[in-house]
């Protein structure tokens, strides 16, 4: 829950702040999360600057005493899909900071005119759980350029943003601003600047993409060869981090459409699944011309006697062919651009 009530308001004002806690509870997600930087495919320069501005304050608070000063505010701006949550989350791990996200998007659409006093109240709980990580998802649909066009709300939901991020007679040590957008050159100037370091997350180069097809592939059974994910690296390129997340599933749905739609099985042996040192007998699905097939369909075989085919090559270059990248050029020139502008490499 959020803090008490402002001492000589009452009653009224403490539980009206009780249920303010509790919408706030909805809208933020207040966790610790376990997302190691391994975890994180490719990224190194980002990484880098994330451990100097985040992680050595918290480890070696006695290197930025006087005049040099931590960042208090981050922004990670790069295409979709390029892991920029996840990676907050990773920062959150590694620095063993209470981690407070929410999406702007929630903000604004949910608590229409409470929004700014949830803003003061999101800051109040990260300031009294410190040290404390405040990710903002979206950060862009809550502060956009000021125009004519913007509601009274979403303006004073920004300046509420600006007051607390100077942490205007308030404490703010320990508190920590990251923030996440597809569109930077969308944010308004006065937040921009609040966001003193700001990192470019680009989509992932080969090696990250190999990595990111053997990480969401896990322990399916497969045949891929350590080469063949250096090819689907290679062949993948334009696929954000979620691109491939997405060729990955429907690669591995494949084997359940071939179990789906056969005509024929076979029984074969293989290490019992509750016990692999015992051998048991499975049905497999094989093609009508096999001299063992039996004619049955998958309805007929019993739900612990079914061996699915693994994952082939096959089945991923299939996947790859039908599943297209979600990130467009001009998306990618645009954020160069304002990386030679405001930002810094990732």
């Amino acid at each position: 829950g959020g803090g008490g009530g402002g001492g000589g308001g009452g009653g009224d004002e403490s539980a009206e702040d009780a249920r303010r806690a509790g919408a706030l509870g909805d809208a933020i997600l207040q966790e610790k999360p376990n997302i190691k930087w391994d975890d994180v495919a490719g990224l190194h320069a980002a990484k880098e600057a994330l451990k100097e501005a985040v992680i050595l304050p918290i480890k070696f608070p006695q290197l930025f005493v006087g005049k040099r000063k931590p960042w208090k505010g981050i922004l990670l701006y790069g295409p979709p899909g390029t892991g920029k949550s996840y990676l907050a989350k990773a920062v959150a791990t590694e620095a063993d900071s209470t981690f407070f996200s929410i999406s702007s998007a929630d903000l604004i659409s949910k608590w229409v005119g409470e929004s700014e006093k949830l803003v003061r109240q999101l800051f109040q709980l990260a300031r009294k759980n410190a040290p404390s990580i405040v990710f903002i998802d979206e950060i862009d649909s809550l502060c956009s350029s000021r125009s004519d066009s913007e509601s009274e709300s979403a303006r004073r939901v920004k300046t509420e943003f600006l007051v607390q991020m100077n942490g205007v007679g308030n404490d703010s040590d320990g508190v920590l601003m990251l923030a996440a957008t597809n569109i930077p050159w969308q944010l308004d100037a006065a937040i921009r600047r609040r966001f003193e370091k700001r990192i470019y997350i680009p989509l992932p180069d080969a090696p990250a993409r190999s990595r990111m097809f053997q990480i969401h592939l896990g322990d399916t059974p497969h045949k891929l060869l350590p080469d063949d994910f250096k090819r689907l690296g290679a062949e993948s390129d334009g696929y954000s981090g979620s691109d491939i997340a997405n060729v990955v599933r429907d690669a591995m749905m494949q084997p359940v459409r071939a179990v789906q739609t056969a005509t024929h099985f076979k029984n074969i042996s293989g290490p019992d699944r509750t016990d692999p040192t015992r051998i048991r007998s499975y049905l497999a699905p094989c093609s009508p011309g096999d001299p063992d097939a039996r004619e049955m369909t998958w309805m007929e075989v019993p739900g612990d006697q079914l061996k699915e085919p693994e994952v082939t090559m096959k089945d991923f270059l299939k996947s790859l062919r039908t599943t297209r990248p979600s990130v467009g050029e001009g998306d990618i020139v645009n954020h160069v651009e304002f990386t030679q502008q405001f930002g810094q490499e990732g």
